[in-house]
């Protein structure tokens, strides 16, 4: 879990990790949760020592705290007087129990008993500011680092000076000690520079030239191992291993970031799992989404690689600037190279090649600046083509040049002279090479025919352009403006279909959901807004911390990377429509964005549950009533097998008669009578009474079941909701059985008769469980056909239910009709 601000110091001991932003320190445990806290400082803390249950902390205004870990309460404060001794290292010398050594600014340093706060010794020092301490391997010998590049390996309890070494690129910022039986001390350097002296011959045995391109921030040997591991500013984590000849090391693994921040990122390949960033350092580098470890760094561009080599890092004249726009593409990426970036304020663009993760064969430009490198002119924009074989360039004199990938080679201009008067502020190729698309910065876009290089159509914009993207699956444009509006033009009709206002501020980056239905922008008014293409609404918005520079979409779909102003890193937000049912109702006019902190930079706050905002983020879940409309006609969600075949149970019940009748076994099982039905319940035990009469009751065979008793309520109530669900409940032979059991031979009487043909008179008045009202009125007319002949009342009923029957019938048949005749009609008329 993130800190609120940047992390300044970091220390560990074998449980925790302690790590200060400000005048807080934290504590956390599993590498991840807060577990303590502790506040006191009153200025920013800048050195951090483990020590036991407790932890010793210095801030700048030279304020010392010892805190027990566990209660978080100080044990200790000693404060120092910063004209005679300002701490500028904290030691603790192994088996020294309860004392801590102080270096200082003056160059003194300080051993102190802090249980007893007392101070036990004052080292005189050697006139120039302690950098660094650390603990040697032998006991009593601490090597001091010196503000004037000096080591100084002295033994504290003499107070003695064993032996000196000088480096000479400045202070020393790090030291540590080789424990694998190599007498070996490894020296940091402000200049990313390290030094390997041999301590037994008291002299140097080998330097690691550019270690780092910035000072050597830390650097430790792992216990017992020939391995070196180094971090610096030039956000990169080396881990070097010496185990070649000269005791030089060799890196045997890094992790290693943009040094300043990036520029433009886009997601390489089709798998969503490699994104492709450039930036301000000068390099181009491979993040994955999955793992760190299949991260890659293609390098920096140079304008002659030999040349380079040779001069190192820090002399490097043959650099090229950052690159300020890229395109790639993966097919052909095995044959050549597959990557195509133009520099800023550079003519020559440079293809970079993915599988051998370095700068590619060609470099890119007009052939009339072959000998002379003009002023002013430079490329602005490039686009690679679907095939991999083709690179457009625009430059900033709207010339547009075809080049070929595999051989370098110039294949045609655009235009006679030059595509555009402006400068060339966007360029896209289709997904077929059929046609490219030209902005220019004078508010023209133009449509060329790839092949023949001639124009085919030009339209006028509302105002310049300051970037174009294209979906090449679907043909959609979209298009930025200097103005802070958005148009989107499909390349078909060559017409613009959307347009949308809305941000304040100048659009960075566009980039397009692979389905090509959402285009989400990223503007200098620090927004993120998604615009669903279909109903061309605003569908999302939100804020953050800083700008975003760049932005691109998975083209899987379940990721938005973004980079932001003065950021290193890349940021990942999760599509939460793969994970939920999102609403995506238009935005108000009025919404108001909040601003959302950036992935992993803040531990998650438990949100408030106002009602308010759930029911905006969140589907409201919506409930079908049973039935939508009067005059629509609505079907049960019952399946077939329930209702359909209850018209011929009898020849099923035929077709399925055994041949044979059921053996009984010899001794029966014993087992608990259940109720007939599709839930399986068990029968209530009946009480049994000691004195059994000899007089049958008749009444009690005669048993009246659910249905029956519902359907003798419904006569009273005219409700018959409750009959109807008991029906629909039972099982094809079960609905037989409760139907035969309503005549009067079968139990039955007349009036519930009645009571049942009502209920399919319901049920056809509000139309709904229309085929279930259709089963179950037949079924009945076949049982009881001569019963309902012979009875007035229920032949009254019968023929009001007929004539409801065929008014809806008719109705339903003629749409019917209708629409079979407008689907016969499409069919034939198509063909």
């Amino acid at each position: 879990n993130a800190l609120p601000q940047d992390i300044i110091c970091l220390a560990a001991d074998r449980m925790l990790i302690f790590a200060s932003y400000d005048n807080i320190l934290h504590a956390f445990a599993r590498n991840k949760e807060v577990v303590h806290t502790y506040e006191g400082h009153k200025a920013r803390i800048h050195l951090l020592q483990p020590f036991g249950d407790h932890v010793i902390s210095v801030d700048v205004d030279n304020v010392l705290i010892v805190w027990d870990i566990q209660s978080e309460e100080e044990y200790l404060q000693v404060e120092f007087d910063k004209a005679t001794f300002a701490v500028s290292a904290v030691l603790h010398p192994s088996t020294y129990l309860n004392k801590i050594l102080l270096g200082s600014e003056q160059g003194s340093l300080q051993l102190w008993n802090i249980r007893s706060n007392k101070l036990l010794y004052s080292f005189p020092g050697w006139h120039f500011a302690v950098t660094t301490l650390e603990q040697a391997p032998a006991v009593d010998v601490v090597a001091v680092g010196l503000v004037s590049g000096h080591i100084i390996i002295h033994n504290i309890k003499f107070d003695e000076t064993l032996m000196k070494f000088q480096q000479d690129w400045g202070p020393i910022t790090a030291i540590s000690f080789r424990t694998d039986g190599h007498p070996v001390m490894a020296a940091g350097s402000p200049v990313g520079h390290i030094a390997l002296w041999d301590l037994e011959e008291k002299k140097i045995t080998c330097q690691m030239q550019d270690a780092h391109s910035t000072a050597i921030a830390g650097m430790s040997f792992v216990p017992g191992e020939p391995l070196l591991i180094t971090n610096g500013a030039d956000n990169a984590i080396r881990v070097w291993i010496f185990d070649g000849p000269g005791g030089t090391g060799r890196v045997l693994r890094s992790r290693v970031g943009h040094s300043a921040p990036p520029t433009k990122i886009r997601y390489y390949g089709q798998n969503g799992e490699q994104i492709l960033s450039a930036g301000q350092d000068g390099t181009l580098q491979s993040f994955s989404t999955v793992h760190d470890k299949f991260n890659k760094s293609l390098g920096r561009g140079s304008i002659n690689k030999k040349k380079s080599k040779k001069k190192g890092l820090k002399l490097d004249t043959m650099a090229l600037p950052p690159i300020t726009d890229f395109a790639s593409e993966v097919a052909h990426q095995s044959d050549w190279d597959g990557i195509i970036a133009c520099h800023q304020g550079y003519i020559t663009c440079t293809t970079w090649n993915y599988q051998k993760t370095s700068m590619g064969a060609h470099k890119l430009k007009p052939e009339e600046f072959s000998k002379h490198k003009p002023i002013d002119i430079y490329a602005t924009a490039v686009d690679i083509t679907s095939c991999g074989n083709f690179a457009v360039i625009g430059l900033s004199t709207g010339q547009v040049d075809v080049y070929n990938m595999q051989s370098g080679i110039h294949r045609g201009r655009y235009g006679k002279e030059r595509a555009h008067e402006g400068a060339i502020r966007g360029l896209a190729v289709d997904g077929l090479n059929q046609l490219v698309i030209t902005a220019g910065s004078e508010g023209l876009i133009k449509f060329w025919k790839f092949k023949t290089k001639d124009l085919v159509y030009s339209t006028e914009l509302s105002s310049s352009p300051s970037g174009i993207l294209l979906h090449r699956d679907s043909g959609i444009l979209g298009i930025a403006f200097d103005d802070f509006s958005i148009s989107v033009l499909d390349i078909e009709t060559r017409k613009i279909v959307r347009t949308f206002s809305g941000h304040h501020g100048r659009i960075n980056d566009m980039t397009f959901s692979p389905d090509g239905r959402w285009l989400i922008t990223s503007s200098m008014d620090c927004t993120i807004k998604t615009w669903d293409l279909p109903s061309g609404c605003l569908i999302d918005c939100f804020l953050v911390d800083s700008a975003a520079v760049s932005l691109t979409m998975s083209p899987t779909g379940d990721f938005l990377a973004s980079t932001h102003v003065d950021d290193l890193g890349i940021y990942l937000w999760s599509n939460r429509c793969l994970y939920s049912l999102v609403s995506l109702r238009p935005l108000p006019a009025d919404y108001e964005p909040s601003v959302v902190p950036l992935p992993g930079t803040c531990p998650v706050q438990d949100v408030s549950a106002t009602g308010d905002e759930e029911t905006c983020d969140d589907m409201i879940e919506y409930v079908s009533p049973e039935q939508l409309g009067e005059q629509l006609v609505t079907l049960s969600l019952l399946p077939e097998s329930r209702w359909k075949n209850l018209l011929s149970l009898d020849v099923i019940k035929k077709k399925n008669k055994p041949r044979e009748p059921p053996k009984v076994p010899k001794s029966a099982p014993f087992f608990i009578p259940t109720v007939p039905g599709l839930i399986p319940r068990y029968l209530a035990p009946e009480e049994e009474n000691d004195t059994q009469s000899k007089v049958v009751n008749l009444g009690v065979l005669a048993q009246k079941s659910d249905f029956y008793v519902h359907l003798e309520e419904a006569l009273s109530t005219n409700e018959y909701t409750a009959p109807l669900n008991l029906l629909k409940s039972l099982g094809p032979s079960n609905i037989e059985i409760e139907l035969r059991g309503l005549a009067p031979e079968g139990g039955g009487s007349m009036e519930v008769m009645l009571s049942f043909l009502r209920m399919i008179g319901v049920m056809l008045n509000k139309k709904y469980n229309f085929e279930l009202a259709q089963a179950y009125l037949a079924l009945f007319l076949k049982l009881h056909l001569k019963i309902l002949s012979s009875e007035p009342n229920l032949l009254e009923e019968v023929s009001r239910l007929s004539t409801q029957l065929q008014e809806t019938w008719i109705h339903l048949q003629t749409l019917f009709n209708q629409s079979l005749c407008v689907l016969t009609y499409m069919k034939s008329a198509l063909l």
